[in-house]
């Protein structure tokens, strides 16, 4: 209900709870609908609060979470995180802060996880401060931005310390494994209790898939019956779908 365009994404749902989630959507003329992934608050302990059910040491974050299939090949993709970022900022005018408050800005985190990269990878990406000429202290919080990338391989990696989060994701995105293995790894592996709607989602998740999956192959084999197509070109072009190239891309080829 609440646009992301500039100028108007101040109005917001929270119901006092400990995450709210934010509105999602933003409209853009001429240029489609784009909806932010996911947005919310979270609520965490501040700096100087410990453990006490003190409010005063309670303070807000807003964590934005955003899911791409690949690295993207028409645009940088910090770019558009950075866009992504500043609009979380800048839409905090009158909504949490106002007028020149501008000590009471939240901290955004946007979260970018790419799926099908070579390589599990992570990276901050922060505001420094580089002293140049003599060494003022300016005063402000420098940890105010914070884009995380992750890179999601399509290898399942070893549970370990290293690379615990990115075995979660990774078991949970592909298409290798089914929905009972799946289940197995986020269940015995880190403890999380698997509800039945979570089950559910898993399951759903595993069928769509392999629904499409299915569909691309029979698109592919009809699109080989009607331009008579070898085996050793359907061979290749198997090969083509399975390392992530498109049914549409394939056939303009």
């Amino acid at each position: 209900i609440v646009p992301v365009e500039p100028g108007s994404t101040n109005a917001i749902f929270n119901d006092n709870s400990k995450i709210a989630g934010l509105n999602t959507e933003n409209f853009e003329i001429n240029k489609g609908l784009i909806r932010f992934d996911i947005i919310f608050y979270v609520r965490v302990p501040s700096k100087s609060g410990n453990n006490s059910n003190n409010e005063n040491e309670i303070s807000q974050v807003i964590i934005n979470i955003e899911a791409q299939k690949d690295e993207p090949k028409k645009y940088q993709i910090i770019n558009r995180a950075v866009f992504y970022i500043s609009r979380l900022v800048s839409s905090q005018k009158q909504r949490d802060f106002i007028n020149m408050n501008y000590d009471d800005i939240k901290k955004v985190y946007s979260i970018w996880v790419c799926m099908g990269m070579k390589e599990n990878t992570m990276c901050h990406i922060h505001l420094t401060k580089d002293d140049l000429i003599g060494k003022h202290n300016w005063h402000g919080n420098l940890d105010l931005l914070n884009i995380v990338m992750i890179g999601i391989s399509d290898t399942l990696p070893e549970h370990d310390n290293t690379y615990e989060m990115h075995r979660l994701l990774a078991a949970l995105f592909t298409n290798t494994l089914n929905a009972k293995q799946k289940i197995d790894i986020i269940n015995k592996e880190y403890d999380i209790p698997v509800e039945s709607d979570i089950e559910e989602g898993v399951s759903i998740m595993c069928n769509l898939s392999q629904g499409v999956k299915e569909k691309g192959i029979a698109i592919g084999e009809s699109i080989g019956e009607e331009r008579g197509i070898t085996i050793g070109e359907a061979s290749l072009i198997k090969t083509m779908y399975n390392n992530g190239i498109t049914i549409e891309q394939i056939a303009n080829m």
